[in-house]
């Protein structure tokens, strides 16, 4: 996965939003779209975007694909984020010890 793919596809508001559907577990194509403004295959399209950037993934069960949110694509994009904030942590401490000194 890279971060490109995952912030393209988190940046249109119908992705986020059946993203965000997931979160209290798994449906399928036809669960997400009765929340969308958008058709059943418009939907497949936008999963099938989340797929690609890691952030779903498709579990066949019979003739229906129940769609979970991959917890490691979201593991990956925090470390990502976590990143800016260690270097916002480390700026600010060295802003204190400039203004402060050690103590």
């Amino acid at each position: 996965m890279t971060n490109q793919l995952v912030f393209s596809a988190l940046a249109d508001p119908t992705r986020r939003n059946i993203f965000e559907g997931l979160r209290s577990g798994a449906k399928t194509v036809t669960e997400l779209s009765a929340a969308q403004p958008v058709s059943r295959p418009a939907v497949s399209q936008h999963l099938k975007v989340l797929q690609e950037a890691g952030l779903v993934q498709a579990e066949p069960r019979g003739t229906r694909r129940f769609y979970t949110i991959r917890r490691e694509g979201l593991a990956e994009l925090r470390t990502y984020l976590d990143s800016f904030w260690s270097d916002v942590l480390s700026a600010y401490s060295a802003e204190i010890t400039r203004n402060f000194g050690e103590k």
